[in-house]
């Protein structure tokens, strides 16, 4: 238990035994005590005084005396306004350090039976991943690690969108203007040179557009008569017929997208247990449709369309199959989602990591499988995120205007490179080494820029932001973990024996060394909360803050001091289990380590 919640417990008693009052935990706000002022924890009392009658004074000496005598953790306490401020006994915190001092790994936990699915990335073979994808990516890899470390065995997967006419766009226009290229010939990664075709493709349709509107047609009219559309769309149809020669195509084209998409996967050390692909699941959920008609869950219209009625259930009516008998997106997803849990059927839920332009067809999503009678529906969760905007606006696929993965991942690295090489400290690295730190510089900058916000929120993405070290980013972060691992180098030269020592003889903590006792102590709990609230900026912030406390501590103490006690023992085994949590939470984060910088 942290020490915030066993205070908590000890003034509820304190509030029944002094003031016959009685009141719930969720009801006792208690924050960190500012630096500015003497203490570790500060309980805030104007909520609590209409039930106390008494004046805000004497309320406070009542409450700080009581716990003075009875608190096996509270050893003093101190009084601003309406703010009661508390510090912890030295003895109670050298106890809980000494408890997890020797664990050979922090916060272990029991393996649990339980199994979930995470579905994320899930791209469209159409263009190269981009900016908005890894956010997508980061999400779902680091719930995925987050789970995993509270002891799930956490199966990873993703959907990728390889039918539907943006395909064909990219088929077509390679058709035309391709000239025989290819990825290999033009020494391109495979999903970007299919991306530019893309990109050519909607280039040609606009100039198309643009002419047969200055002959009087309409926009929509241009559309619709359109060369280049119009062939787009009998590709689709050869494609649904089983052309061969389109279908060759096909295959062709998106094999050279998954090899890209393969490289860039592994450029961000991300894996996954299976791949879906929609072309193979489009058909999946027609006969859950027919199950739920014969249930009287779906019904018929007079052109032999399905649809539900959802309208009770505060939602619209929702059309599951055409009249002319093909299926929607919310037929696949039915399908997929069954399938899914007949590959993993110990699952006990499915975690979607999808953007929030589709909250609404989730919510739809999960009430169906819930009327079809699936328990597992009503534990599935929608990971909806906010989009990412640039300095200078939003990104558009079709115009090119995409940040692309690969294209920032080079940039942050470079960048990384230049910051890195201003600092200096760079001389005793060879080659291999200086190009390893390179690369985990810039993916912790990306990684934790983009993690960093609650995933619900929108966000604006500055790179040079990203990889300052200084301040709330990955490469500060990593800057604590080398410089604790510079003094573990040191300690060690020295002959310094800071492991299995009791600590008996150490009878002081600074402020700053409670707080990273008690920030450890909350690591677990961190890892809990990103679960529960399916966001990893709760770890994020808490490593941030467990990096800056520790800084803070190697600024205000000398750690060798020549005397080589046992309180410079204590402070390296300080030192030793803060770089512990750092790693474990980099990691759980997707973020591998430097040992120096």
């Amino acid at each position: 238990m942290e020490i915030q919640e066993k205070i908590k417990k000890e003034i509820i008693q304190v509030f029944e035994d002094e003031f016959n009052y009685k009141c719930s935990i969720d009801n006792i706000n208690i924050d960190q005590t500012p630096k500015n002022f003497d203490g570790l924890y500060t309980l805030i009392l104007f909520p609590h005084l209409k039930h106390l009658k008494e004046n805000l004074n004497e309320v406070g000496k009542k409450i700080g005396d009581a716990l003075n005598n009875k608190s096996a953790i509270i050893s003093s306490y101190n009084q601003v306004k309406g703010f009661l401020n508390f510090d912890i006994k030295t003895e109670y915190l050298l106890d809980v350090f000494k408890s997890i001092l020797n664990q050979k790994k922090l916060n272990e936990l029991s393996k649990k039976s339980k199994e979930i699915i995470v579905e994320f990335s899930s791209p469209n073979t159409n263009k190269p991943l981009h900016l908005g994808h890894l956010r997508n990516i980061f999400l779902g890899d680091s719930i995925s690690k987050i789970y995993e470390a509270l002891g799930y065995k956490v199966h990873k997967v993703q959907i990728i969108n390889d039918r539907g006419i943006h395909i064909c766009k990219s088929m077509v226009a390679w058709s035309k203007f391709g000239a025989g290229k290819t990825p290999d010939s033009e020494k391109l990664k495979g999903d970007k040179f299919v991306g530019d075709f893309y990109v050519k493709f909607e280039k040609e349709l606009k100039k198309e557009i643009k002419k047969l509107c200055e002959k009087g047609l309409t926009e929509d009219d241009a559309l619709k008569q359109s060369k280049l559309m119009l062939e787009a769309k009998s590709y689709l149809k050869k494609w649904e017929s089983g052309d061969e020669e389109i279908m060759k195509l096909w295959k062709k084209m998106n094999n050279w997208v998954y090899d890209g998409f393969d490289k860039t996967y592994k450029s961000l050390n991300v894996k996954f247990d299976k791949n879906y692909y929609e072309s193979s699941t489009y058909l999946l959920g027609k006969k859950n449709v027919d199950q739920g008609l014969s249930k009287k869950i779906f019904y018929k219209e007079k052109d032999n369309s399905v649809w539900i009625d959802l309208k009770k259930e505060n939602y619209d009516k929702k059309l599951l199959i055409r009249s002319d008998g093909t299926s929607v997106y919310m037929t696949q997803d039915i399908g997929t989602a069954i399938k899914r849990f007949e590959d993993y059927p110990k699952s006990e839920k499915q975690i979607y990591t999808v953007g929030n332009e589709q909250d609404y067809h989730f919510k739809v999503l999960f009430k169906i499988l819930d009327k079809l009678g699936y328990s597992w529906a009503k534990e599935c969760y929608h990971l909806s995120y906010g989009m990412i905007d640039l300095p200078d606006g939003k990104m558009k696929s079709r115009e090119g205007t995409v940040v692309d993965a690969d294209e920032l991942i080079t940039l942050m690295k470079e960048t990384a490179k230049n910051r890195t090489v201003e600092l200096g400290k760079i001389d005793d690295f060879d080659s291999k080494d200086l190009e390893r730190l390179y690369n985990i510089i810039a993916l912790s900058a990306l990684k934790y820029h983009l993690l960093k916000v609650d995933p619900r929120k929108s966000m604006l993405f500055n790179p040079e932001e990203s990889i300052d070290f200084q301040g709330n980013t990955g490469p500060f972060i990593q800057y604590t973990y080398a410089r604790i691992q510079s003094i573990l180098k040191r300690a060690k030269m020295l002959k310094i024996d800071f492991k299995g020592l009791n600590f008996d003889n150490v009878n002081k903590l600074s402020v700053n060394e409670k707080r990273i006792i008690d920030l450890i102590l909350k690591h677990k709990n961190n890892l809990k909360k990103s679960a529960e609230t399916y966001s990893p900026s709760i770890l994020c912030n808490y490593v941030y803050d467990l990096s800056k406390t520790y800084n803070s501590f190697y600024q205000d103490e000398k750690i060798f001091d020549g005397k080589n006690n046992e309180t410079t023992s204590f402070k390296i085994a300080l030192s030793d289990m803060t770089s512990s949590v750092i790693r474990e939470s980099l990691n759980t984060l997707g973020m591998d380590v430097v040992n120096k910088m």
